[in-house]
């Protein structure tokens, strides 16, 4: 199931572009970062998704528009916060962003993140179109994943908006030390708690979850384990979006040798045409992805 063989950049302008991607977030997080103390309230609107807006969110959607929409080679930029995506110029490639992956962690303070997928096809595109993805982790120290060219790498991001590649060719532990799981569960299917009560059971593994899915993520890369947002009962489809969660961490995740999948599939072998489509997500080591998929049959 897990998989290196992920869609690259064929040509010199794309892989071009996809640099310049990856600097503006890269060079835009301290910004938006420093920005977080006075926009830590909600705004007046609600996402396309139904969810309040912080003022945060709006500030960092902002910011990424206008600088991604300013390359010459990107024709489309999506984000969570918008209902639809706005053309920004004649490029042959798309960028889908996550601002401020979870904003609701703003008020107490915990981890959130900035997601971001480059596409090589008009949105909403498909996990197969994508030739690189990453994210910014706003710890204690802030991080950069990137996954392009076949390989994951991590980047230390400093307030002067200088960034230092720390870790190349990153790949995901053999054995899985952490778990996390999201949704409530009175609200899991029958088949999804009794795999999540097996996974509990294995004494050398620790839960880990903190309510920022990018978070999450984070943990599972550095630890290796299973990282789920299920479908739910109440909602069938997850939580999670396809074009700006599902897509880009399934793709950092099977670049670094680890899985990912719907309940059924890979997450890149998801297929939806709406741009703010859900997904149940599930990403970790293959073995344990292996035997969520025959608990889910």
């Amino acid at each position: 199931m897990a998989t290196r063989d992920v869609n690259t950049a064929d040509s010199t302008r794309d892989i071009r572009t996809i640099d310049q991607v990856v600097d503006v977030i890269a060079t835009t997080a301290p910004e938006i970062r420093t920005g977080l103390p006075g926009r830590r309230v909600a705004s007046e609107e609600e996402n396309p998704s139904g969810e309040t807006q912080m003022a945060a969110d709006v500030f960092a959607d902002d910011l990424l528009c206008e600088r991604i929409g300013g390359l010459e080679g990107v024709s489309e930029y999506a984000s969570e916060e918008r209902p639809e995506s706005i053309d920004v110029g004649s490029g042959d490639l798309s960028v889908a962003v996550d601002p401020l992956d979870g904003s609701s962690n703003l008020k107490p303070n915990n981890t959130m993140g900035t997601i971001f997928a480059v596409f090589d096809a008009p949105l909403p595109a498909h996990g197969r179109d994508l030739v690189a993805a990453g994210y910014v982790l706003y710890g204690p120290v802030m991080t950069m994943i990137v996954a392009r060219k076949g390989t994951v790498d991590e980047y230390v991001i400093y307030d002067d908006s200088s960034y230092e590649l720390v870790r190349e060719d990153i790949t995901l532990p053999d054995e899985g030390a952490v778990y996390g799981f999201g949704g409530r569960v009175p609200n899991w299917t029958e088949d999804f708690e009794t795999f999540a009560r097996e996974v509990e059971q294995d004494a050398s593994r620790k839960l880990r979850y903190g309510g920022s899915m990018i978070g999450d993520v984070n943990q599972i890369l550095t630890y290796g384990g299973i990282f789920s947002y299920p479908a739910l009962q109440s909602a069938p489809e997850g939580k999670l979006r396809v074009q700006f969660e599902g897509y880009p961490i399934g793709y950092i995740l099977e670049t670094a040798g680890g899985a990912s999948s719907d309940g059924t599939q890979s997450l890149l072998d998801v297929d939806k045409d709406e741009l703010h489509a859900r997904t149940p997500v599930h990403i970790g080591n293959d073995d344990l992805i292996s035997d969520l998929e025959a608990s889910l049959e």
